[in-house]
Formats: C-alpha cells, structure tokens, sequence
C-alpha cells in the first residue's frame, strides 16, 4: 500500500496543476515497473476538448513514451474514478491495474455504476484497486466544486446589481 501511496501523491500532485489552471483537479500517473513514464491532468476547459480527461492525456503519453498502443505492464494512478470513456481507453490500451482515490457516484465505472474495466465480455481486464488515498482525493474535489458555487452565487449578486459585503 505504500507503493500505492507513493504514486498517488503523484497523481495528486497533477490535479493540483488542472485546479491551479482553473480546471476540474484530476490527475493521472502511469507506472511501468518503478518509473513514472506518463502524466497528465484534466485540461477539458483549457483545450475545449471533451476528451482531455487526465486518463487520456496519460495514456497518450505512455502510448508515445513506450511506442507502443499496448500498456500491458503499465498501473494507472487516478485521483477520481474513470469515467466510461477513460475505462473504455484503459481496456483498449490494456492496462494492467487501474489504482483510483475517490469514487464518482455519478460517472464511476470502475466499480461504482458498473465496471467496465473488469467485464469478461471484453477481450482484457484491469485489477482494480480503490480507495487510496481516498479522503485526500476527494476533499480536493469538493473544496474546488464549493469554491465553484461561491464564485457562481457572487457573480450572479454582482449582475443583479448587489454588493453581498453591503
């Protein structure tokens, strides 16, 4: 668990880029034995790409730092659960273990709405491991969504012509 802890700081590490840019803060490593060779973070908002999960921006790096479409050796680290898309792109890639922090109630298929990544109805499986890190993850998420909804209220009081400090 502590190797898993290890990567994780790292993959937090690369959420904390996505919110310092005012994205959502997910971040993603990838791990080939001991090393680090990909990385990424949200970037939806920034590229104005619906595909710019950190996942994908990660597994394009691993494809590109491997030369290669396959990551058969590869764990990916993630801050918040995958997605279907990005489940859908690590079964593809043939990930060997997906590793997440927080759950997503409302996109998660690693386990949480379904299970992409381990349906034997496809022609590979990733271990799954949950909840590492699992507190830390999600309070990033949460501090970023209320600190949203404030910035969205005030505007919303500036428009109307209201000074909440009145």
């Amino acid at each position: 668990m502590e190797r898993d802890e290890r990567f994780m700081r790292l993959a937090i590490e690369e959420a904390k880029k996505a919110e310092a840019i005012g994205e959502v803060p997910i971040g993603c490593v990838i791990v080939k034995g001991d090393e680090v060779i990909a990385a990424g973070h949200n970037r939806r908002e920034t590229d104005l790409l619906a595909t710019a999960h950190a996942e994908m921006i990660a597994i394009e790096q691993a494809n590109q730092a491997l030369s290669n479409w396959r990551l058969e050796d590869c764990e990916l680290f993630v801050t918040l659960e995958p997605c279907p898309m990005c489940a859908g792109a690590i079964v593809l890639s043939r990930v060997k273990r997906v590793i997440f922090g927080a759950h997503d109630p409302k996109g998660g298929c690693c386990g949480t709405l379904m299970n992409l990544v381990q349906d034997e109805r496809f022609n590979h499986q990733a271990e799954v491991t949950q909840n590492v890190l699992a507190e830390e993850c999600g309070e990033l998420l949460t501090i970023f969504f209320r600190n949203l909804r404030e910035r969205k209220k005030q505007a919303r009081l500036e428009q109307r012509g209201c000074n909440p400090s009145d």
